[in-house]
């Protein structure tokens, strides 16, 4: 039984990777089966995500290629990070700001 519920909570956490719509997907499967894996990595993409675009609009407003070059470079980076995470089935909080994803985003229980 717990085999299935962690195969189902890493499922979740690998979704939540995939776009900002793949991070609310993987919430609303989060509500049907909660478990402590899939809160962690949901968070943390959903926060990865939603700071990329975040920072995307404020670039935007002042184009700068350089600007968005390294924001692509430390949303990838970031992403790969948490994204092998989920697949090695280990919870590690992406560096600098993962502390902050699972404080801010207490609503996803």
């Amino acid at each position: 039984m717990s085999q299935n519920l962690n195969a189902a909570g890493q499922k979740v956490a690998v979704i939540g990777y995939f776009t900002i719509i793949g991070a609310i997907i993987a919430m609303s499967m989060h509500n049907n089966k909660p478990t402590d894996f899939s809160r962690f990595h949901v968070r943390q993409a959903f926060g990865i995500h939603l700071l990329f675009h975040a920072f995307a609009l404020f670039i935007s407003q002042w184009f700068h290629e350089f600007a968005f070059g390294g924001l692509y470079l430390m949303y990838m980076l970031l992403w790969g990070f948490g994204f092998w995470s989920a697949l090695q089935g280990t919870q590690n909080k992406v560096p600098m700001i993962g502390t902050y994803f699972q404080a801010w985003f207490k609503f996803i229980r």
